[in-house]
């Protein structure tokens, strides 16, 4: 009977190692989790409700929505993707359900249904799980015909040293999807204000992103700085998270808001520059930028402001630029961009190209999405890849086996 040995007992741990089972019912498999709580992760993903995976109804490219590794998951997706995710989980019992922006969850919002769901699994399967086993060289595991990698992200190089050193490439880890702190207290006293269609820029750069954007009381969150903030990983790292961050708070261009502040000017020329906002910005929004802005001129009318006000006005709407002072994580998430070099490793089948028979699923390889959901399913995609490359080694072990009696 052919053994495995699944180091992680994470989302891709047990992805893995459950469907490794059902591939191959006669496999020993065993999950070894270093710390004392499995699928923590899980837990508090998607503020505990778990954003399992996403419909990608509005990405034509999954260069989009995976800033590293969309070339190969391109590829993997043909094995196995977001449709044949959502299957499987309704499949084995957790009903999902799906909202407005694409983002699956579990329907009963609880991050446990996925958990309970792996846990049922693994007792039906026998499956052999240990907590507190720590895992420090490959020569720990010499009692197993496979070894499948899923320790997730290390937010240092040395947790993947044990893996440099048996010769595969690593790409330095840094931080991925955090928020970015910004001095600037007038903006902070917002705190809790949300805007829609905000777009977001680092100048002089090709970084961008779009969505909602939530002032905080330490700078700027939302699925728009978190977006920005996977793109720009590596350059904001190497920036010491200190750029400046453009931002249009309409996600007009310029002729446009230009062509609203006029429209506004003509039909309330009698109002107060402060009390009509436009775009459909948020009121305070609105109030702090035209006193930013015209300082003590925002309390004139509208029929007052002359052409360079409005203009000094649609800049500020499209390209109200600050300085970054740092991150913030993200609800005590932590990912990761960078681990073990896609170059590592056999495109296919995920098995390293250095050590026969080691496979490496989920965030440990150099691969993250721009939310929880794509990198669950990063997770689910891998995961099943690696658990069927495994059943297909060892039948064909077992075939040679078999014609050598």
């Amino acid at each position: 009977m052919n053994k495995t040995v699944i180091v992680g007992g994470g989302a891709a741990g047990f992805f893995l190692a459950v469907n490794l089972k059902e591939m191959v019912p006669t496999m020993e498999v065993t999950i070894l989790e270093r710390s004392q709580r499995m699928l923590a992760k899980v837990e508090i993903s998607g503020g505990g409700r778990c954003n399992c995976t996403n419909t990608f109804a509005n990405v034509s490219d999954l260069s989009q929505v995976y800033p590293r590794g969309h070339r190969l998951l391109k590829r993997l997706f043909k094995q196995f993707d977001y449709r044949d995710a959502y299957q499987w989980f309704e499949r084995h019992g957790v009903r999902l359900t799906t909202q407005e922006d694409d983002c699956v969850f579990p329907a009963s919002q609880d991050s446990h249904s996925i958990i309970n769901c792996f846990l049922s699994e693994a007792r039906r399967y026998s499956i052999n799980i240990y907590t507190g086993a720590r895992v420090g060289s490959l020569e720990d595991l010499t009692d197993y015909d496979f070894v499948a990698v899923c320790t997730g992200g290390s937010p240092r190089m040395e947790g993947l040293q044990w893996l440099a050193d048996t010769g595969h490439e690593i790409v330095p880890p840094v931080p991925s999807l955090f928020t970015l702190s910004i001095a600037d207290k007038a903006l902070t006293e917002l705190m809790g204000t949300v805007v829609d269609n905000v777009h977001v820029m680092i100048p002089g750069t090709k970084m961008r992103s779009e969505g909602p954007l939530l002032i905080t009381h330490w700078g700027v969150s939302g699925p728009a700085v978190l977006k920005l903030s996977s793109y720009a990983a590596r350059l904001l790292n190497e920036a010491s998270y200190q750029v400046p961050l453009s931002i249009n708070w309409t996600g007009w261009h310029e002729p446009d808001v230009l062509t609203a502040l006029q429209n506004v000017a003509a039909q309330h020329p009698q109002k107060q520059v402060t009390n009509i906002a436009p775009c459909g910005l948020p009121s305070r929004l609105w109030a702090y930028l035209t006193a930013k802005t015209l300082g003590e001129r925002s309390q004139n009318r509208w029929q007052n402001l002359n052409q360079k006000e409005l203009n000094r006005l649609t800049n500020v709407l499209t390209n109200d630029t600050y300085q970054t002072a740092g991150r913030a994580a993200f609800r005590d998430e932590f990912v990761t961009c960078g681990g073990i070099a896609l170059s590592s490793i056999n495109p296919s089948t995920l098995e390293s190209k250095q050590v026969p028979h080691l496979y490496f699923a989920g965030e440990v390889l150099d691969i993250d999405g721009i939310t929880g959901g794509f990198n669950f399913q990063a997770a689910w995609t891998t995961a099943y890849v690696v658990a069927k490359s495994i059943a297909h080694e060892a039948e064909l072990e077992s075939a040679h086996i078999t014609s050598c009696l």
